[in-house]
């Protein structure tokens, strides 16, 4: 597992999922780019900057993978790890991000090459800012937050949700003070994850970030305000929330759900100084699959404990890309009767979940097509599908009636996709096809091969042989196949005779499975009433 955002970088390029292109491009025309490719980008000649830029870090399984050293399925092991055993943060006195320091009038963003995203954004924006924030109440808080440049040294600052920092900001804003903040640009993923993570007050990121590392974030004063920054981030930005309040508009923003954000009511940032490594690179966050992907894990990991505290054996969940993976999971469990019940109503209680479905162990809940096909064959709509009017919302979901003074709420579903307890569980077997185990395609295909003889066989080796089958469907009950692979020595044509001399002499019944056993055994099923 690397160590920070460098090592991190390399170890994308050493596996072959990330490219660097040397050509000059214009920075228009990054975020473009980088949405039609399926590695990350590295640019290192973008037009006007002497500063390079990475994106698309993050956008997939495979990168997150990567940067926790780990398989995609096992990040969620690594966070819940880290919310369990923080490792606190260590304090130094220098790091690569100190290396330069431009401050006061010398402080230009646009120095920094941040490109444009989507064509309605309200400008250029820092998208990759993990932000800390010390209060001498709730000690070190991170999060994750955009900030619109507007000239030099200003920002906005997108702090619209209701959070940990909003409360800072607004208790600065109640005292007409400003909030000393520290937005670290090219940080560890880990930062990014658990920067994302909606922790109660009092619970530091940084230390989770620590957890999931196994190792402590090195964090080191700021110069210009009274705050850390993250020792080995690529860039970091000494500012203050200014104590202007929710009082200019500013936007649109490119969101995590795909869609085109409104305008928000945001505060303005002051930027006082800006520190970076020695040939820093700009770590350009891709909007929206990079807010996205790292948001699985952590939901992820919400829904397990959510469902462990509810008493329910989890065997896989799935916080769907689909969903912006914020609003959908797909769970699969091994349960006791009305544990597909409990599960909706444990998964639907985690934070921002819209949707909820519940599978068997059986479904591949990564497969949309396994899902779709146990919703299909396995729910009673009258029974299996649940509706929570006036939960709590997302106010981000672009399906919510909006009431002019009133918070929205939503409403929440569950659609449990179990097997129904009262039906017979052989309803839900599965074909799988006769020898395919045995045979394989590839040994069948090409020139060769001798035309087969036409089959010769006496009645009495059929008499012979029906004699043999019935013996034995009286010990036990067979499929036809089964009956086929068990005389095997036979050839299928002459098994499949025997077996139409035994219906002819009327001797052949099935049992409740249709296995073929003998009409007057024990095994043999009810008979319908004429």
């Amino acid at each position: 597992m690397s160590t920070n955002f460098r090592e991190f970088v390399e170890d994308l390029r050493r596996e072959g999922q990330l490219i660097e292109i040397t050509k000059a491009v214009d920075i228009r025309h990054i975020a473009a780019l980088v949405d039609q490719s399926d590695k990350a980008l590295l640019f290192s000649n973008v037009l006007g900057y002497d500063m390079p830029v990475v994106s698309g870090l993050t956008n997939s399984r495979d990168r997150l993978a990567i940067a926790m050293g780990c398989d995609f399925p096992e990040i969620e092991a690594r966070l819940r790890e880290g919310i369990d055993h923080p490792i606190e943060p260590k304090i130094v006195n220098s790091g690569p991000s100190r290396d330069i320091l431009i401050e006061g009038q010398d402080v230009d963003l646009f120095d920094l090459p941040v490109p444009l995203f989507s064509v309605r954004d309200g400008g250029p924006m820092v998208t990759a800012g993990v932000t800390l924030v010390e209060d001498k109440d709730i000690g070190l808080n991170a999060g994750i937050y955009r900030f619109l440049i507007k000239d030099r040294n200003t920002t906005g600052i997108d702090v619209v949700t209701p959070n940990n920092l909003r409360k800072l900001a607004e208790k600065a804003l109640s005292n007409n003070a400003p909030l000393a903040i520290s937005i670290n640009i090219g940080t560890h993923p880990a930062e990014l994850i658990t920067g994302c993570f909606k922790a109660a007050a009092g619970v530091s990121e940084i230390a989770m970030s620590g957890g999931m590392r196994g190792m402590p974030v090195n964090l080191t004063p700021c110069k210009t305000i009274d705050a850390p920054c993250i020792a080995d981030a690529e860039i970091v930005l000494e500012a203050e929330i200014l104590p202007t309040g929710w009082t200019k508009p500013e936007g649109r923003f490119g969101e995590f759900t795909r869609l085109m954000g409104g305008l928000h009511w945001n505060p303005l940032v002051r930027i006082k100084a800006i520190s970076m490594r020695k040939n820093p690179i700009y770590y350009a966050l891709h909007m929206p699959w990079e807010n996205i992907w790292p948001s699985g894990p952590i939901y992820e990991a919400a829904v397990k404990r959510a469902l462990h505290e509810a008493g329910v054996t989890t065997s896989a969940v799935n916080i769907t890309p689909g969903g912006c993976c914020h609003w959908h999971a797909v769970i699969a469990i091994s349960g006791l009767p009305g544990d597909g019940k409990n599960a909706m109503l444990a998964a639907l209680s985690v934070a921002d979940m819209k949707h909820v479905t519940i599978v068997d162990s059986d479904i591949d809940v990564f497969d949309p097509m396994d899902v779709e096909w146990a919703v299909a064959t396995r729910v009673q709509a009258d029974q299996d599908v649940l509706i929570i009017s006036g939960a709590r919302s997302k106010p981000l979901d672009p399906s919510l009636t909006i009431v002019p003074g009133k918070i929205p709420t939503t409403a929440k579903m569950g659609i449990d996709a179990t097997i129904s307890d009262h039906i017979p569980r052989e309803r839900y077997e599965r074909i799988s096809y006769a020898y395919a185990d045995n045979v394989k395609l590839e040994e069948f295909i090409g020139e060769g091969g001798q035309k087969s003889p036409v089959l010769h066989f006496s009645e009495k080796q059929i008499d012979n042989l029906a004699k043999k089958i019935s013996d034995h469907l009286a010990k036990e009950p067979l499929y036809y196949a089964e009956i086929a692979e068990h005389f095997a020595g036979e050839k299928f044509q002459v098994v499949s005779r025997a077996l139409g001399k035994l219906h002819e002499q009327e001797i052949l019944w099935q049992d409740k499975v249709g296995k073929f056993c003998l009409k007057d055994s024990k095994f043999a099923a009810t008979r319908q009433k004429k």
